[in-house]
């Protein structure tokens, strides 16, 4: 493995959101839960640019994801600390350095043999087309493998209620983008879904978002534990600003419609109905959506590109495969060619500078 791939920079942590509860383990006495660990990193000569990146984690990760690689690589944190970006990692709420607590709800967390088939061995192991040409995990992506046991090792539980867990990372979001400002959101997979929430309820805070393969395909999103949610608002479990307002996402409020688009290649897809209400503050904010050549996401975020387009948002589907990145999965930022992938990506974020 690779030594001292890191950077220097400066590193300053703190805590937003959260709350004081009365707590019956402690002789109803108070105790602070929901809070969100925000990691600020900073290049040692200072941000050569006006709006620093929030990276926002899936499903079962941390913060860790952006910073090196299993193996001992630079990740793109580092990288784009070596650019000039004020970089902010978090843990969401109830998980890793944002302490859990019991009142929050049941915990979940994703077992090994499901990580091995559907992010880093799903070329042997993954059941989707695509999944034959992955080829860009460092080492077998099998357990006992060192590159997979420090992968999976960096794993943590999470909220089993993704509702619950919307409603609390929307609130801490809200305050991390009113203590730093303006900022641009890179988010991953699940964290897809609150970089929509936050976008929405602080659309003057939110520059640009770039969205790695974010959670969908809209409405009835695919879970990679076999199963699909339903999503009452399209991208999210709670309300976001729709025009006309939605105040309860029945299905007699927010007509759905299924249909064969000529953009999903004969594959059935659920839209609204036309006339489509608008997302209102999300449709102020300009979205790369990005996907990797051998992801399961390959099958399905072309959908969610056609929904955020109905509804008013500004969006450009960005596919690694079309400018030559070819073999990557859904955890592309740990894989072999992930700083190829950032430059691209930076290409785009400097744009909207």
């Amino acid at each position: 493995m690779a030594l001292n791939a890191e950077s220097p920079y400066h590193r300053h942590y703190f805590y937003v959101g959260g709350q004081y509860r009365a707590d019956e383990g402690c002789n109803g006495e108070h105790v602070f839960t929901d809070q969100m660990y925000v990691e600020q990193l900073t290049p040692i000569g200072g941000a050569k640019h006006a709006w620093p990146l929030v990276f926002i984690q899936g499903g079962g990760q941390s913060g860790t994801n952006f910073l090196n690689t299993p193996d001992g690589r630079k990740g793109w944190a580092t990288w784009l600390l070596d650019h000039g970006y004020t970089i902010y990692l978090l843990d969401q709420t109830n998980r890793g350095r944002s302490s859990y607590y019991h009142s929050s709800g049941p915990t979940t967390t994703f077992s090994a043999e499901l990580a091995e088939k559907h992010w880093t061995a799903c070329r042997d192991l993954g059941e989707w087309p695509e999944a034959a040409l992955h080829t860009q995990w460092p080492g077998s992506g099998r357990m006992g493998d060192p590159i997979f046991n420090a992968f999976y090792a960096s794993t943590v539980p999470f909220l089993k209620d993704y509702a619950a867990e919307e409603t609390l990372m929307q609130a801490a979001g809200a305050s991390l983008l009113d203590r730093i400002g303006p900022a641009i959101l890179i988010t991953h997979s699940q964290g897809g879904t609150h970089g929509w929430l936050w976008a929405d309820a602080r659309p003057e805070l939110v520059r640009a978002i770039v969205a790695i393969e974010p959670s969908g395909p809209p409405f009835h999103s695919v879970l990679v534990k076999g199963s699909l949610t339903v999503k009452p608002y399209g991208i999210t479990n709670i309300p976001l600003s729709y025009d006309p307002p939605i105040d309860n996402a029945t299905d007699e409020e927010t007509p759905l419609q299924t249909q064969t688009h000529p953009a999903a290649e004969g594959r059935r897809i659920t839209l609204q109905q036309e006339p489509a209400r608008k997302l209102a503050n999300l449709s102020k904010v300009p979205v790369l959506l990005e996907t990797g050549e051998a992801s399961y996401h390959a099958a399905y975020d072309e959908f969610t590109v056609i929904f955020l387009r109905q509804a008013g948002v500004n969006v450009m589907h960005l596919k690694l495969a079309d400018e030559g990145i070819r073999g990557n999965g859904h955890m592309q930022f740990l894989e072999l060619n992930n700083l190829d992938i950032i430059e691209l990506l930076e290409k785009w974020i400097a744009t909207v500078l």
